[in-house]
């Protein structure tokens, strides 16, 4: 174990709750009528970026489940909400399924190794602990990404770490 007698979900819970609570109020203001914009040619549209930042933490419960993962083997589907609602309720259900996952994972199981390959090629590895906590900065990377795409669409959204540049006026 971990610092002594703390079990690795012990650990990690309380960072997952905080992101978890942070993407919420994220996901709360994408606006359901800017699904199809996007920044650039070769960006992710508005829509399949909140839809990845959704479903990241189905990805938690898949490293805990699973042995590994072909991404060509077509085992998920992908998280295609259409609406803010849809998007929030499917965030939800894997944020929920996520956590209970971590909790019920002996710290001996997330000691193990798990490996996501492409085409057969290993694109990404690692033990189970070390791999959650990176999946959770993984979700935070995309959210911070997420409310650039806000910002350039004029869509008021609050802070995460601190007050955002719309919440700033109240200490003026």
């Amino acid at each position: 174990m971990l610092c002594g007698t703390m079990k690795v979900s012990e650990l990690l819970l309380p960072h997952y709750d905080d992101e978890v609570k942070n993407t919420r109020r994220i996901l709360q203001v994408v606006p359901d009528n800017k699904f199809g914009w996007k920044p650039h040619e070769k960006s992710m549209t508005l829509g399949r970026l909140a839809a990845h930042v959704g479903d990241l933490p189905r990805f938690l419960t898949t490293i805990i489940e699973t042995d590994n993962m072909e991404l060509t083997a077509g085992r998920q589907q992908p998280f295609s909400p259409t609406t803010r609602a849809e998007l929030l309720a499917g965030f939800e259900e894997r944020a929920t399924e996520a956590r209970l996952a971590v909790v019920s994972a002996p710290d001996e199981h997330l000691a193990k190794r798990w490996g996501l390959t492409f085409k057969g090629q290993e694109v990404f590895a690692g033990i189970r602990r070390q791999l959650l906590q990176t999946t959770i900065c993984h979700q935070v990377h995309h959210r911070a990404q997420l409310t650039v795409y806000l910002r350039l669409n004029d869509v008021v959204f609050p802070g995460v770490y601190g007050p955002s540049a719309d919440e700033m006026a109240a200490f003026k």
